[in-house]
């Protein structure tokens, strides 16, 4: 009698994982043998990838706009100080650092800001 309640129990386990998986969307498919099978939706790593590069874009141009706003002597003023501080703050001083992306972006943004 207990192997039928752990039959049921296990069977009770797949359905509700296979809810869980069909939450995120699904996909219905007609097989060979003209069988309509529906399967839970593949979630693609695009997404991510594109939220990186995004994210990456905002940053270095955030860092442009600060030194084509600030001037050079300035940023690097402030980017001393942050250096001398905390290991977070010297995190950030490294991150902000004018590369060279960053100085030809600031070239390019100083004309909008003065």
């Amino acid at each position: 009698m207990s192997d039928a309640f752990q039959d049921f129990d296990n069977r009770l386990r797949r359905i509700n994982k296979s809810r869980v998986k069909m939450s995120g969307g699904y996909v219905s498919v007609v097989g060979d043998d003209g069988l309509i099978v529906i399967r839970p939706r593949r979630r693609s790593g695009r997404v991510a990838l594109k939220g990186f590069a995004f994210l990456l874009i905002g940053c270095f141009g955030f860092k442009a706009a600060i030194l084509a706003t600030l001037g050079d002597t300035v940023y690097q003023d402030r980017l001393e100080k942050l250096a001398t501080g905390t290991m977070i703050e010297q995190a950030g001083a490294w991150a902000m650092q004018a590369d060279p992306l960053t100085v030809m972006l600031s070239e390019q943004l100083k004309p909008y800001f003065r």
